[in-house]
């Protein structure tokens, strides 16, 4: 079965690499409504690329915002059902100057694909799409397979909680499959046991009614930005604790277990540091730096603008300053609480010198998948049996926001399998995907089927 499956993969990786690329040169970025229409020719692509691969079935299904590709290959009801979860959309790509590359027209350098979405998902979520081909053309199947690749994701899948509730029949399965997480390297596999959640919320604060004079009235008005930097700056504290009210209070604190586990993944610090080019590290005190990208909750400040950016000097005190925050959640705490934790915090601390309207974006729930499920020893045996050792379980740092609601709704667990690594660029200039990764993926996915349906 293997040799089949090797011998197949072999024969056509040219066209496995070219197919992930075309997909790739669709600009089909969700957060923007002017690319609605290539949204749409990337869900049309995606269903092409299943029937190719040899489903039974694949439509794109409508939601209130961007479709859903839906796609099956059933061979015997009464075999395991595998679920697929993927997205199709991707993040917005600026700032463009810092790119390389037009980010839609994918280089390959030094063996790696360098474009939007190349790790975040098109490339991950490919390599099943791939793995259904390998499986169908050497007639191995010995699992049911069905796809649910969505193109909300990077808004918060708005929509798909009231898709899945509405097709719970489609989508019945015994375990849900997610390629959109990282490995630790290609010398050490691992294998991510839960995501983090996620609040998000923007703020506006508002001073004078029009931007002023910094010379006349500097000095005698509250200037937005000001406030609005000490209003986050307050958010930390020496030991860089966060000191909103009650952010801390459903935090499931780690065991000593939990945490030896996570503190055997290996970890160079002056690695670390020089790949980010950062002197020094930063992070809540009494955490290594996988616990503080794991276990603990963060508070990021995503963006923050106001006043006059352009070229050269307007000396002015701006009428009005913003800032995008966000929160990265662990298991307990409910994104709804931390949120209004969020939003009470920076509406109650302003001075009166200034208005403040706080609001949510988007949020989600974190995930926790057992290290003892049916779901995670398929795939932990899976990469055993391609890398030749075993994964190391760690809790990934970001968000897949529709996890927990797919759990609830379907009643299934979820298995993360990502292929990419921590340093791809997600959502940044530059953003990657190693070649030599993208063929793992599609070599180890038809083994979890394999140890699944066994």
């Amino acid at each position: 079965m293997s040799q089949d499956w090797k011998q197949y993969q072999e024969a056509n990786k040219e066209r496995f690499l070219n197919e992930m690329l075309d997909l790739l040169r669709i600009p089909s970025i969700s957060a923007k409504s002017e690319y609605k229409n290539d949204m749409q020719r990337c869900a049309d692509a995606v269903k092409d690329s299943l029937l190719a691969a040899g489903a039974d079935k694949a439509e794109v299904m409508a939601t209130d915002g961007h479709p859903v590709v839906y796609g099956e290959k059933i061979i015997d009801p009464a075999k395991p059902t595998v679920l697929v979860y993927g997205h199709y959309d991707v993040q917005p790509v600026e700032p463009l100057e810092l790119w390389h590359n037009d980010p839609f027209d994918p280089t390959i350098k030094d063996g790696k694909v360098f474009a939007r979405g190349s790790a975040d998902d098109k490339g991950q979520f490919y390599m099943h799409v791939k793995a259904l081909e390998t499986l169908v053309k050497t007639n191995t199947m010995t699992t049911n397979i069905k796809f649910l690749i969505e193109g909300e994701e990077e808004v918060g899948s708005p929509n798909l909680g009231k898709f899945v509730a509405a097709n719970k029949e489609l989508l019945k399965a015994d375990v849900i499959l997610i390629s959109d997480s990282s490995l630790l390297s290609m010398e050490n596999p691992s294998l991510d046991t839960g995501v983090r959640g996620l609040s998000y919320i923007e703020i506006e604060v508002t001073g004078a009614n029009r931007d002023l004079h910094s010379g006349t009235y500097g000095g005698a008005v509250a200037n937005p930005i000001t406030i609005l930097a000490k209003m986050i700056a307050s958010c930390h504290d020496e030991n860089n604790h966060i000191t909103i009210p009650g952010f801390y209070d459903d935090v499931v604190v780690a065991s000593e277990e939990e945490r030896a586990l996570i503190n055997k993944a290996p970890y160079d610090e002056q690695e670390y540091k020089d790949e980010l080019g950062v002197k020094e590290l930063w992070g809540e005190k009494g955490y290594s730096t996988y616990e503080r990208t794991g276990i603990r909750p963060t508070l990021e400040v995503n963006g923050i603008w106001g006043g006059y950016t352009g070229e050269g000097a307007k000396t002015v005190l701006p009428s009005k300053a913003y800032a995008k925050v966000s929160a990265r959640l662990v298991p307990n705490q409910s994104s709804e609480k931390i949120t209004e934790k969020l939003l009470n915090y920076f509406r109650t601390i302003a001075p009166a010198s200034v208005e403040v309207k706080a609001e949510l974006h988007h949020g989600g729930e974190p995930y926790m998948t057992p290290i003892d499920s049916k779901g995670y020893q398929a795939a932990s045996k899976a990469l055993e049996t391609t890398f030749g050792k075993t994964p190391i379980p760690v809790r990934g740092g970001g968000s897949i926001p529709i996890c927990s609601l797919l759990e609830k709704e379907l009643g299934i667990k979820i298995v993360f399998m990502g292929f990419g690594l921590d340093n791809d660029n997600l959502h940044s200039p530059n953003e990657k995907y190693n070649i030599e990764n993208y063929y793992k993926g599609i070599e180890t996915i038809p083994y979890f089927h394999k140890f699944f349906a066994e």
